[in-house]
């Protein structure tokens, strides 16, 4: 949980001021919690006051509440204009928002068919769409398998037959690499991020060094690196922290106590 947030702070600076290396200061005078932390706090409370079946309309119930709680944190129009309604709509984008909110799911539950229906659950009222769950599901799945212990070699051969991804090298695609927050376009360079590296810190080094939509692409690859090898580093948690309010660090806190240590 803490891996996709403290991704999402470091990136949040570089999501303005792109970057195509890895040598980089993580955290500026500017970081700050997105969107992106602020949803995946609202996923994780919703399990953690619901238990193991979350229902469609309580993860959307919590989704708004968090709109509202932090209304300036960073959210698209499109997504401004769902939260607001005072009716519970169907969205159907097929925007990476739904799979760089879902690291809770492939935390909380214990077998793939739960983690798959759960994420389904979780974009059916914000992103109906194929592609949206799609690449939802294979970052959760991710994390499940990771924190499983599957070694990357399975996980990815795993991502590619479940859900048809093909990988490039982030060598290959960083130089022409532009913002698009459309899940096929930034998602699976998200993931080749953390199969690249062998450590939480130089996956969110690589993930941001693509340039693009940095926050929430170190976000994904964050969440599934910290499942993989074991948590984030103390000094990188610490700093990440110390920029999250009270309220956000008691939801991360008490989910991880309850499903990650």
């Amino acid at each position: 949980m803490y891996g996709a947030v403290v991704g999402d702070i470091v990136g949040s600076y570089y999501e303005w001021h792109n970057i195509k290396t890895e040598d980089f200061e993580l955290f500026s005078s500017e970081s700050h919690f997105t969107d992106d932390t602020v949803l995946t706090c609202a996923i994780a409370e919703s399990i953690l006051n619901m238990g193991k079946s979350v229902p469609r309309k309580c993860y959307a119930t919590y989704i708004k509440a968090y709109y509202k709680r932090y209304p300036y944190a960073g959210f698209g129009q499109m997504f401004k204009n769902w939260a607001e309604d005072e009716e519970i709509t169907v969205q159907r984008s097929y925007g990476n928002g739904a799979a760089m909110r879902v690291s809770a799911i492939g935390w909380a539950f214990e077998s793939e068919k739960e983690v798959l229906k759960q994420v389904y659950e979780s974009c059916y009222y914000t992103h109906k769409n194929r592609e949206a769950i799609r690449y939802a599901r294979a970052v959760a799945i991710a994390v499940f398998l990771a924190r499983k212990g599957m070694d990357k070699t399975y996980i990815k051969k795993k991502l590619e037959r479940d859900f048809g991804i093909k990988f490039k090298p982030i060598e290959q695609i960083r130089a022409g690499y532009e913002f698009n927050s459309r899940s096929k376009y930034s998602v699976p360079p998200a993931i080749e991020a953390f199969f690249e590296t062998d450590d939480y810190e130089s996956c969110i080094r690589r993930a941001i060094s693509l340039g693009g939509d940095s926050d929430t692409i170190a976000a994904i690859a964050g969440g599934i690196a910290e499942a993989y090898y074991g948590g984030v580093p103390d000094d990188i948690l610490n700093k990440g922290k110390f920029l999250l309010d009270g309220g956000m660090k008691k939801v991360l806190n008490e989910f991880s106590e309850r499903y990650i240590k």
